[in-house]
């Protein structure tokens, strides 16, 4: 990691990730590691720390954590909440920090991909009529494409927010 410039570092970020639903925990981790620990990821990709992550937040390294690529690697396998004497819940912090990089527009370009997917046919991939031919030889049903689906649903979740 390079050097943390002080005057480039936002103090109102943990703050704002500790206002977002789920991202309370943030305060109450004392850097125990025990999250790291436990995570799956890490053990596949070094760059991934949950501990590290919750520090860069907690010194207000909002540019550093928001437009970085591996706060999109939680696997939200819950095995952090499990051993976390602090009760920092961070899966749902890590959720929180990443509903606040969509809102700055920090998304990497698959979950773009991925949401220009889902609106097109309510899947992530498309099923053309070569998938169902294939499909109906195997003797099972037809697959049809259900976009408004997903725009009922990404509606309900807005309206709950």
């Amino acid at each position: 990691m390079s050097r943390i410039r002080l005057n480039t570092l936002d103090p109102s970020f943990k703050h704002r990730v500790a206002q977002q639903r789920g991202g309370e925990g943030i305060r109450a981790c004392f850097g125990c590691k025990a999250c790291t620990a436990a995570c799956p990821i890490e053990v596949v990709e070094k760059r991934y720390d949950p501990r590290k992550i919750i520090r860069m937040a907690l010194l207000g390294m909002k540019k550093e954590v928001l437009e970085s690529d591996f706060i999109w690697l939680c696997s939200s396998c819950y095995g952090c909440h499990e051993v976390c004497p602090q009760n920092v819940r961070f899966t749902e912090v890590m959720f929180a920090i990443k509903n606040l990089a969509v809102a700055e527009a920090c998304v990497p370009p698959g979950l773009t991909g991925q949401k220009t997917l889902l609106k097109a046919h309510g899947r992530l991939y498309e099923v053309t009529d070569f998938e169902n031919e294939k499909r109906e030889k195997l003797g099972l049903p037809r697959i049809v494409e259900h976009p408004e689906d997903y725009e009922r649903l990404l509606h309900s979740r807005e309206t709950e927010s």
